[in-house]
């Protein structure tokens, strides 16, 4: 699917997903990646939900999110709160939906001024 909105100058935004990639600013990146509206990781290490684990949030953490947005792939699955503990014991909040919904929800927290990343899994 392709997201058309204006794109604030120098800033990332989600343009395009689909079943196995996610387009930043008309790239297309068919691995996990992180993205915030300042910075992006392509190389984020996880190949699918059961490969995530709490040493993936060190990433993350390092962009000093508000929230994150964790994208899950083409279904909702949630991981373990193990998983998660790195962002709960940093007080930062958190989302789990599908990769659609997490592109979409980025977007518009991004275009709010928000300090909002999303953490896509691509598998």
């Amino acid at each position: 699917m392709k997201l058309h909105l204006s794109r604030p100058e120098g800033l990332y935004q989600i343009t395009g997903y689909g079943t196995n990639f996610v387009t930043v600013n008309g790239t297309r990146h068919d691995r996990s990646l992180l993205v915030s509206a300042e910075q992006l990781l392509t190389d984020w290490p996880v190949s699918g939900l059961e490969a995530l684990a709490a040493c993936n949030f060190a990433a993350v953490l390092e962009f000093k999110p508000e929230v994150v947005l964790l994208g899950t792939g083409a279904s909702l699955r949630f991981p373990t709160s193990e998983v998660l503990r790195p962002l709960i014991d940093a007080n930062i909040g958190f989302e789990v939906m599908d990769t659609g919904a997490a592109c979409r929800t980025y977007n518009f927290l991004m275009a709010e001024g928000r300090q909002v990343l999303a953490a896509l899994i691509i598998a």
